[in-house]
């Protein structure tokens, strides 16, 4: 027996739901990454390989930069279990734009930059970009 629609319907839709929380585990937390990682420019050293390990050594040591950084790996797991579910095309535009979305309003409201009004209209083209390639997966016309 052919699956339903709605069986098609339900799976893309759970797919969206998942891609859309991807994006917003990543896009969320690139602001807070950044914040977390500051004062990383005052630790020096006289070769590359102990700058490196010196590095991620104050990155692993510091909360604020940890804690952002466990849940946006946490939205890498997520991505891989939804990249063996979902069509590739549909994955990367919507998961790549998202999080572009999510960062530009997180770090807005952080106090990272102010808001351009060409970013605004950025981001409603990006989402009329994401909902037509949302909508045509699901064959909405």
């Amino acid at each position: 027996m052919k699956p339903s629609w709605r069986f098609y319907f339900n799976r893309i839709t759970e797919s969206i739901i998942g891609l859309v929380t991807v994006a917003l585990f990543w896009g969320v937390t690139n602001p807070f990454m950044k914040k977390g990682a500051k004062g990383i420019d005052f630790i020096k050293s006289s070769s590359p390989v102990d700058q490196f390990f010196k590095d991620v050594y104050f990155l692993v040591t510091t909360v604020k930069y940890m804690v952002p950084f466990v849940v946006n790996q946490i939205g890498s797991l997520l991505y891989v279990f939804l990249l063996q579910q979902t069509d590739l095309s549909l994955t990367v535009v919507v998961v790549n734009s998202l999080t572009f979305l999510f960062t530009a309003v997180t770090g807005s409201l952080l106090g990272e930059a102010k808001v351009h009004r060409n970013t605004y209209l950025g981001a409603a083209l990006i989402l009329t970009g994401t909902t037509l390639c949302c909508m045509d997966k699901l064959k909405i016309t």
